[in-house]
């Protein structure tokens, strides 16, 4: 079977540390979409390493990582990732497969994304600029060019001709720019990346599936931010949930065992875009601060807020979560009361649980339920029945209202930073 870890918010709630953590059940871990504007910081031996493309898994010499179809991947950015990794002495070549119907970002796919970006104004999306969107444009366009056109003997004429089509829409943006080194650094990480097992990963996946071996699927971004179900338009752009396994590795949906679901104990946002329980006071500062909450691909500072049930439950029914994993309690340490937006009152009065098709034209008022918080220190503890009483309230009220588990607390960044709330059932 094929288990699937991805997360429930509005991305960054932690799924590299437990894809890492996950790993050694597993003999294959497969990304199944986005591209590096995602970014799954793992800790390990007072070791930090911030991945983007490549699979989480790649640091558990026994496991098969996977980049799948449904990745979109920038060569350049590949190669630098790579060279990050040299220092941990891995058989990077050995352990790691590339699909080739993997979607190819290409220079001027950064700067479409900067254009239309400069073009939107004040009603900027809040894009990471690393030409995600425009990449998958041209893939639903059917123009794009996929890792196994670089084996092509005319791979540059293919190249050529995208590059025509977009400069044609850069000049109509007026938009200024100069190729000659990006260029360079990208037919040098081509040439790089033909060193790669390319394969057609759908049969791997399946074969390993035959052979009974395990598989983790690790989605990238987060379910609020799908193309379909997200707080449109400001979502990236691709299929964020479950759905997304079968379609960005190539299985089919009787394959699907386990549904991890990750979320923090409190909400982040990065970029623009709706969000009902943002806290835009000191305490959100405080909160930010405590959580290091900047974006580990950009940098840039995440908007924080309370919990919000009506987003998770909604996230949970489209995922088919089976098993929830809450991440930075240790962030609330600092806490005398602890706040989860319940349900949300609309503008004309009505209370409801459920997500509006229109959120982010309509302003809702969350509704709250407040717990005492827990005001001590979280480290240390590897059980439950060591955590406050006042955590352990908080995490139950969740259980009975979610009607999911909570199998494990994070109670910080390294992988050891793991409370066990119950047997995981893999």
């Amino acid at each position: 079977m094929i288990d699937i870890l991805l997360g429930l918010q509005w991305g960054d709630e932690g799924k590299g540390k437990i894809v890492d953590v996950l790993a050694p059940d597993y003999q294959v871990v497969a990304r199944f979409q986005g591209g590096p504007n995602a970014g799954h910081t793992l800790e390990f031996n007072g070791n930090k390493h911030v991945l983007h493309q490549i699979p989480s898994g790649i640091f558990r010499p026994d496991c098969l990582n996977i980049i799948g179809n449904g990745v979109v991947l920038d060569p350049i950015i590949f190669r630098k990732e790579i060279d990050a990794l040299a220092k941990y002495n891995l058989e990077l070549r050995k352990n790691l497969v590339i699909s080739k119907k993997t979607a190819v970002i290409i220079p001027t796919h950064r700067l479409l994304d900067a254009a239309y970006e400069k073009a939107k104004g004040d009603a900027k999306i809040g894009s990471t600029l690393k030409g995600i969107g425009p990449a998958y444009s041209d893939k639903v366009a059917r123009q794009g060019l996929r890792l196994g056109d670089i084996l092509s003997p005319n791979f540059k004429k293919k190249y050529q001709d995208l590059v025509a089509k977009h400069t044609q829409i850069l000049d109509f943006y007026n938009f200024e720019y100069d190729l000659t080194e990006a260029e360079k650094d990208f037919f040098s990480a081509i040439e790089f990346i033909k060193e790669f097992d390319l394969r057609d990963t759908e049969y791997i996946v399946n074969d390993s599936l035959k052979s009974g071996q395990r598989i983790l699927a690790e989605g990238a971004q987060g379910s609020l931010l799908d193309i379909d179900f997200g707080s449109y338009p400001f979502v990236t752009s691709s299929n964020t949930t479950a759905a997304g396994v079968c379609s960005g590795l190539g299985v089919a949906p009787n394959t699907i065992g386990e549904v991890f679901g990750i979320f923090k104990a409190y909400c982040t946002r990065v970029g623009s875009g709706p969000f009902p329980t943002e806290l835009k006071d000191d305490l959100g500062e405080k909160i930010r601060q405590e959580g290091r909450e900047f974006g580990a691909t950009t940098g840039r500072p995440r908007r924080t807020g309370w919990l919000d049930l009506p987003a998770l439950k909604y996230s949970i029914m489209l995922n088919g979560v089976t098993q929830l994993i809450m991440m930075k309690a240790d962030v609330l340490n600092f806490l005398d009361e602890v706040k989860i937006c319940t349900h949300y009152r609309l503008p004309d009065g009505t209370i409801t649980e459920q997500m509006p098709f229109d959120l982010t034209d309509t302003d809702v008022e969350p509704i709250y339920k407040s717990f005492k918080g827990w005001e001590c220190s979280l480290e240390g503890m590897r059980t439950f029945d060591q955590i406050p009483a006042e955590l352990a309230d908080y995490v139950s009220y969740l259980e009975d209202v979610l009607e999911v588990p909570i199998s494990f607390i994070s109670t910080g960044p390294d992988r050891e930073a793991l409370i066990l709330r119950e047997a995981l059932a893999v």
